[in-house]
Parts: C-alpha cells; sequence; structure tokens
C-alpha cells in the first residue's frame, strides 16, 4: 500500500520540479550578428524631418528597446537616420477615422563605414475623436505602435 502511494507522489515531485526549471527566466540564445559583423549597436538620436515634434525620439527609443530586447544594445555598430511623417488623411466619410505614415530612413555604420541602409515605410488608420485632444492623442498612440513595428523591421532587416 505504501509504495502506490509513492509512485504519484514522486511523479507529482517530478512534475513541479519540471515546472519550477521551465519558468525560472534563464533562456538559450545564439545572439544578434548584424551586417558588417557587429553583435551589437547603439543608437543616435534621429532627424525630425517630420510635423510631428516626438517622432525621431519615438522611434530612436523603439530601435534601443527592439535591440535591448534582443540582447544586441551596446557599442559595436551605429544606427541613425531620419524620420518622416504623413497624416491627417481622411479614411472613412465623415471622417471618422484618418491614416497616418511613418517613414523612417536609417543607416547602419561600422567603424564610420556605411554598412547598409534601409527604408520602411508603415501606415495606420486612427479614430479621430470627439475634439481636436482626443483625435490628437490617438495619433500619438498610432505613432508610438508604428515606431515598434518600423524598430522590428529595421533590426529585422540589418540582421545578417
Amino acid at each position: 500500500m505504501a509504495r502506490s502511494r509513492a509512485r504519484p507522489a514522486a511523479a507529482l515531485a517530478a512534475l513541479g520540479v519540471a515546472l519550477w526549471l521551465s519558468g525560472c527566466g534563464y533562456a538559450v540564445s545564439a545572439g544578434l550578428r548584424l551586417q558588417g559583423g557587429a553583435s551589437r549597436a547603439t543608437v543616435r538620436p534621429f532627424e525630425n524631418r517630420s510635423s510631428d515634434p516626438s517622432a525621431g525620439a519615438e522611434v530612436a527609443a523603439a530601435l534601443r528597446a527592439e535591440l535591448a530586447r534582443r540582447g544586441a544594445e551596446g557599442e559595436g555598430a551605429v544606427i541613425d537616420g531620419e524620420v518622416r511623417t504623413q497624416g491627417a488623411a481622411a479614411t472613412l466619410p465623415g471622417g471618422a477615422t484618418a491614416r497616418v505614415v511613418l517613414e523612417v530612413r536609417a543607416r547602419l555604420s561600422r567603424d564610420g563605414r556605411l554598412v547598409a541602409e534601409r527604408t520602411v515605410r508603415r501606415e495606420a488608420d486612427h479614430l479621430t475623436g470627439a475634439d481636436a485632444l482626443e483625435g490628437e492623442a490617438r495619433r500619438t498612440q498610432a505613432l508610438h505602435r508604428l515606431a515598434g513595428e518600423v524598430a522590428r523591421a529595421l533590426v529585422d532587416a540589418f540582421v545578417e
């Protein structure tokens, strides 16, 4: 009788240990390899050629976050570029939604030498809101979302 109770207890203990080990937060990663041979990159401020005062900073912050998420932020290569936006075009009759466009040209350099250059363009529709303040807040949220998409696309494009 004692033997039949020991088996389920041992199996339950083994399951508990397996679940604990799987949730410890450790992962195996091969590392990121950027074009030009760098494994890390720093992001310089992006030139803002848009009417949105925070667009350049938003894209640079999103790129830093994406590189950090992939374990590739740091000294090595340099990413910089320029940001342009277009927007306020109504996409539905009555002006209930508007489209914002984010276009980013980014350059990857290593040791002062241009390694790669990419242009990424993303578009999003957003609700215009009941007043100008609400509409601008929704436009800002859309730009934030687009900056994250652009950052992922640029890092993917710069990977060897």
